[in-house]
């Protein structure tokens, strides 16, 4: 009977371990354009030092591959959109990610921002100004 109890207990605990790792920011995401519904490219989210950063690893449009960021503030000014790290410094607290920045390549523009999963192929990207009120949202999709 005690074999029985620790062996369930064993199947519990790594299936939780399982779920949990299944629902994860981590990895690669597909971003939607808000205007034409079109995909523009794949972020890789990945955790560096403690905290969720996300870095363009694919962009859809061949003519945009080879483009600069003009637009961008500091230190990303003329960077090239390949490889950009679009999200920044997001630290997690309980189910969303937040207390971080993203940065919109399209305008040059760095936002406060928060993710969280909607389910384990649906990310919650929103990117505001001052309060989460005054921003814009968009669903990023994991890529099998």
């Amino acid at each position: 009977m005690r074999f029985q109890s620790m062996f369930l207990l064993l199947f519990l605990l790594s299936n939780i371990v399982a779920i949990s790792q299944s629902a994860d920011v981590i990895g690669k995401w597909k971003t939607i354009d808000d205007e034409t519904g079109k995909p523009i490219s794949v972020v890789e989210i990945f955790k560096k030092n403690g905290k969720i950063y996300g870095r363009v690893s694919e962009i859809f449009d061949a003519k945009s591959r080879d483009k600069s960021c003009e637009k961008c503030p500091g230190e990303d000014k003329g960077k090239p959109f390949m490889g950009l790290t679009v999200l920044r410094d997001l630290v997690q607290n309980g189910d969303e990610y937040s207390d971080g920045h993203i940065l919109d390549p399209k305008h040059g523009k760095l936002y406060k921002c928060y993710i969280t999963l909607e389910d384990d192929n649906k990310l919650k990207v929103r990117g505001y100004v001052g309060v989460s009120l005054f921003g814009r949202t968009q669903y990023w999709h994991r890529v099998q």
